[in-house]
């Protein structure tokens, strides 16, 4: 079965769009967690490009030493200080905040496998990417027993090969498509794979893939924190109410068009910052 394919023509524009009677509320409020001091730019990367997707509300939350830190750097994004899986739990309370993000810069301690299943215990959208997924490359089995079908991954290549080692080396001869899905259906849910051609599943084996490359090359993407981005641009994406898959395919796509409206010289902050003329450019 062939993935789909998405292209400008197939996106959902009506749920990208906002309606004239739309306040901040009706559009969720997304949960980016931070690594500790000097370390909280990945999260920051991610949570700006949440916000610029269309969530509500964005929070950063930090560990109370980083806090001055994140507070420095942000206006629109809100902080908050969260040490531990303990305030994760506590700041959860909150039913408002819909759609989490963990692994940018997060770290591989200890601390950060008790966020994430303090996260998934939750049952919220999540999005894990980088250190949240690298966490768990010892033992991956305890992380697919803790996901559930609201949650997706982000793994490039190398951190696709730590979770999924038997499906990465079938990579070249069974293809990325087939790889995927069967890294989706043992993991439960939405997997995506980043990539020249970024290949997308969910746990039912539904694909998409979004093509970077011929004439809708963006080689400028190759740059640190793009993936952090992406990881926020679906994050956003989410806390509006998209289902993982479609947040997915939706976010890749609209990364790739930043990086080409953008063009040479991006680096991970012009995404964010591109997005408004790649709306325009839709009509919306």
């Amino acid at each position: 079965m062939e993935p789909t394919e998405i292209t400008a023509t197939s996106l959902d524009r009506a749920a990208l769009a906002k309606s004239p009677e739309a306040h901040k509320y009706g559009h969720g409020h997304a949960l980016v967690l931070t690594g500790g001091p000097g370390k909280t730019g990945a999260a920051r990367l991610a949570a700006r490009g949440a916000l610029r997707m269309g969530a509500g509300l964005v929070t950063l939350g930090c560990p109370h030493p980083a806090l001055f830190e994140v507070a420095a750097q942000t206006t629109a994004i809100m902080c908050r200080p969260l040490d531990g899986a303990p305030g994760l739990t506590e700041a959860l309370d909150d039913a408002r905040l819909n759609a989490l993000c963990l692994g940018p810069g997060l770290g591989l301690g200890p601390d950060t496998q008790a966020l994430v299943f303090a996260a998934l215990n939750a049952g919220r959208a999540t999005v894990l990417d980088a250190d949240a997924l690298t966490r768990f490359q010892n033992k991956p089995e305890i992380l697919f027993a803790a996901l559930h079908r609201g949650c997706l991954l982000t793994p490039h290549h190398g951190e696709f090969a730590r979770l999924f080692p038997d499906f990465a080396e079938t990579l070249s001869s069974v293809g990325p498509e087939a790889s995927v899905r069967a890294a989706a259906a043992r993991a439960g849910c939405t997997v995506l794979l980043k990539g020249a051609e970024t290949h997308i599943s969910d746990e039912t084996g539904q694909s998409f893939v979004v093509r970077t490359t011929g004439e809708n090359a963006a080689p400028w993407l190759a740059t640190a924190g793009s993936g952090d981005v992406l990881a926020g641009f679906a994050t956003g994406l989410m806390a509006r109410g998209m289902p993982p898959l479609k947040a997915a395919g939706t976010a890749a796509w609209l990364h790739s068009a930043a990086a080409r409206r953008f063009g040479p010289g991006l680096i991970a902050e012009d995404l964010p910052e591109t997005l408004p003329k790649v709306f325009a450019d839709l009509g919306l």
